[in-house]
C-alpha cells in the first residue's frame, strides 16, 4: 500500500494543488471550485499538519474521506485538523464556496492558539458537518470574503491581528451554529439518546468492563467528541456522566434487591477493583455503597 502523502506547509498544499502561492506563509483562503487534485494524488491518503475549514454552497454529491464521507445536499461547513487522514477522489464538483488552511504556527502568542482544542468541532466526523440556513451561509460569507479581501490587501503591523479576530469570530458563530443544529435536531438525537442509554445499560449486564465513551460512541456511528457535545447542549451531561448517570441507577437497583456484597457488585458492573466502585459511587451520591444499603432507600 502506498504511503500516505505528508503535507507540512502552506506553500507545498498549493503547489500541490497547482494553485498560486500563498499571500501569507501561514494562512490561505482558496476559493473552494478552484481546487483540483493531481491524478497521481487520487485515492491516495493525504496528511497535513494544517488546520482546515471548508465552507462550500449547494454542493451535492459526496467526497470520501477517511472512513466516512462528507455528504452536503445544502452547503455547510466541515473542520479538519492537524494530522488527520483525507483521501482525494477524481470528482469534480459543481459548487461555490471558500476553503481556509492555516498553519498552527499562525496562532502563536495569540491566545487563541491555546483554546483551540475547545472548539470540538475539529475532532466531529466528516458525517458531523455544520448545515447552514441561508441566513447563516449569509454570515459565514460575510466573515470569509472579508479574510480574503485582509489577504489581498498589503500586509501591515496589523494584518496579523485581524486576521486572528476574523477567524476566532467565525469560530464562534461555528460554535453558536452548531448549538442551533443541536437543538433544532433534538427530536433525531432524542432517538440517538435512546439508543445509548439502552446500549449502556445492556452493557452492565453483558460486558465484563464498563463501556467506555468511545464504545458508545462507535454503537451510535457518531465521533466521540461528537456526541458529548450534542448531549451537552441538549441535557446538560457529557457521555462519561451519562454511563455514571447509569451505573449508579444500576448500584442502586442491585443494593435494593438483592444480599449481593459490594465486591459482587462492583465485578457485575465491569469494576476491576471494589475500591474503585465504592470511591465512584461515594462521589455521586455522597454515601458509601453499604450506608446506602443500610438507609433503606
Amino acid at each position: 500500500m502506498e504511503s500516505p502523502l505528508l503535507v507540512t506547509s502552506i506553500s507545498a498544499l498549493l503547489q500541490r494543488l497547482d494553485l498560486p502561492a500563498p499571500q501569507h506563509p501561514l494562512i490561505a483562503l482558496v476559493p473552494t471550485g478552484n481546487i483540483r487534485v493531481k491524478p497521481e494524488d487520487i485515492g491516495r491518503q493525504v496528511i497535513t499538519n494544517l488546520y482546515k475549514i471548508s465552507f462550500k454552497i449547494d454542493f451535492k454529491g459526496k467526497i470520501p474521506y477517511g472512513h466516512g464521507y462528507y455528504d452536503f445536499e445544502a452547503g455547510g461547513l466541515s473542520f479538519t485538523a492537524p494530522h488527520q487522514v483525507s483521501v482525494p477522489t477524481s470528482d469534480i464538483a459543481d459548487y461555490d464556496g471558500y476553503t481556509l488552511f492555516f498553519h498552527p504556527d499562525f496562532l502563536l502568542n495569540y491566545p487563541l492558539g491555546k483554546i483551540i482544542q475547545q472548539f470540538g468541532f475539529f475532532s466531529y466526523a466528516v458525517t458531523e458537518a455544520l448545515y447552514l440556513s441561508d441566513k447563516e451561509k449569509k454570515v459565514i460569507f460575510t466573515i470569509f470574503d472579508a479574510m480574503l479581501l485582509e489577504l489581498e490587501n498589503n500586509m501591515d503591523h496589523f494584518s496579523h491581528d485581524v486576521m486572528i479576530s476574523q477567524l476566532e469570530l467565525l469560530l464562534n458563530y461555528s460554535n453558536r451554529f452548531y448549538n442551533r443544529q443541536f437543538l433544532t435536531r433534538k427530536t433525531l438525537y432524542n432517538d440517538l439518546i435512546c439508543q445509548m442509554n439502552t446500549y449502556i445499560s445492556t452493557s452492565f449486564n453483558t460486558s465484563t468492563h464498563l463501556p467506555t465513551v468511545q464504545e458508545v460512541a462507535d454503537h451510535l456511528q457518531v465521533s466521540p467528541r461528537y456526541l458529548s457535545d450534542m448531549l451537552k447542549s441538549l441535557t446538560g451531561m457529557s457521555t462519561q456522566q451519562h454511563i455514571h448517570h447509569q451505573l449508579i441507577e444500576k448500584a442502586k437497583e442491585i443494593l435494593t434487591t438483592t444480599n449481593a456484597t459490594i465486591a459482587e457488585i462492583a465485578y457485575q458492573l465491569g469494576f476491576e477493583h471494589p475500591q474503585s466502585f465504592n470511591k465512584l459511587f461515594r462521589q455521586k451520591t455522597n454515601t458509601s455503597p453499604l450506608a446506602y444499603r443500610k438507609s433503606g432507600y
